[in-house]
């Protein structure tokens, strides 16, 4: 994929005015034809963007709030996209309003339930996950989109980990908006990501940087697409490897994209069960809330500053990587020192690599007097 994306690089870097001006649009047009087609959506309600967080932030810079509107967010939301909704209300007026999903927990309509009994009169935007960054849940997105449809509540939907993860179909579930990352599980080049949009909605989308499509005079294409299509000199070349790394992950597997995501799922799955027995602990969530991501919590950290960095950094994640030469992400959740464990399954990763973690873990974690540990909360 690296190689695909240099030949683009040095293609563009040999002659810029021709790759810019005569062949970029052509090729993102293609680019874009092969991510709807795989995303279940039309492609001129798809544009590229840098990751899902600016997708999130487009919208929600783009929209227009007054004081005394709702926006409604589960405590699930990932930090940066939360603050971008703490951003626009704050400068507006709008009151953000915050469903409380529990985690652990027992079924999906949990999700549901938290979600509806915060839905009001004044309820204009709905800011959920297709699948939570931190807790790895796959939430009843379909179902949720589609009462908040019957309500008159438009959705923006955070799908940073679904595409490549789970089956997405952007026509059929109908949010308003949807914002995802194709350098996750789609494996494409970081700096891939898009932002659908639905037609009945593009007219009051504007990307974050206004640049020549404002007062473009082209009619052949949509103001949607002719705004986003250029907003400055940018690097494409990861957008551009988008459908290379469609067709190359989909062949690793006689079944395809089906057969990868249902192989990672299970992996997934077993990885889970092996930590949770090794931790003592029941299953935090029931199986059909997995995709490829589980999280499990840990015993509280024994510090609750807040993590060095943005991407967050648990001592305990330092100790496995020096001592056991594992990178395994602990995330504080809801607030430290509380904190979780969040494994990922794909193609290269095997079984053994989690019983490798759970030894290392019941090894760092060896309870001492006094300590507390996350309840069990059984099987499902």
């Amino acid at each position: 994929m690296l190689e695909f994306q240099r030949g683009i690089r040095d293609r563009l870097e040999r002659q810029p005015v021709q790759f810019f001006v005569r062949d970029l649009e052509p090729l993102v047009d293609e680019a874009r034809g092969a991510l709807a087609e795989f995303l279940g959506a039309n492609p001129g309600d798809l544009v590229f963007v840098p990751n899902a967080t600016a997708g999130v932030n487009t919208v929600l810079r783009s929209l227009r709030f007054k004081r005394g509107d709702e926006l409604l967010v589960t405590n699930h939301e990932y930090n940066a996209c939360r603050n971008a909704l703490n951003f626009v209300a704050a400068r507006s007026g709008a009151r953000i309003v915050v469903a409380d999903v529990p985690f652990p927990l027992m079924r999906g309509k949990q999700v549901i339930d938290a979600v509806w009994g915060r839905v009001t009169e004044r309820t204009r935007l709905a800011v959920l996950d297709h699948v939570t960054s931190q807790t790895g849940l796959v939430l009843p997105i379909r179902e949720l989109v589609a009462r908040l449809n019957r309500r008159g509540v438009e959705t923006l939907v955070d799908g940073a980990h679904a595409p490549g993860m789970v089956p997405v179909n952007l026509r059929s579930l109908g949010a308003a908006y949807y914002a995802g990352n194709c350098h996750k599980w789609i494996c494409a080049a970081k700096g891939a990501g898009f932002l659908h949009v639905r037609p009945d909605r593009q007219d009051s989308l504007r990307p974050l940087s206004i640049s020549h499509g404002a007062n473009s005079a082209r009619t052949d294409r949509s103001r949607f697409l002719i705004e986003f299509g250029w907003t400055g000199t940018w690097d494409p070349s990861a957008c551009l490897s988008v459908p290379e790394a469609l067709r190359f992950v989909g062949s690793l597997l006689p079944g395809g994209w089906p057969a990868v995501m249902k192989r990672n799922r299970r992996l997934a799955l077993a990885a889970r069960k092996t930590l949770c027995q090794a931790l003592g602990i029941g299953l935090p969530c029931p199986d059909d809330m997995i995709g490829a991501l589980a999280s499990v919590p840990l015993a509280d950290a024994g510090t609750a500053d807040p993590p060095r960095s943005p991407l967050y950094l648990d001592p305990l994640q330092d100790q496995l990587l020096a001592k056991y030469r594992i990178e395994a992400p602990m995330i504080p959740w809801p607030a430290p020192p509380k904190r979780l464990l969040r494994v990922s399954a794909q193609l290269y990763n095997s079984l053994p690599q989690y019983h490798r973690l759970a030894e290392a873990l019941q090894q760092e974690l060896r309870p001492t007097p006094g300590s507390r540990h996350p309840t069990s909360t059984g099987s499902y």
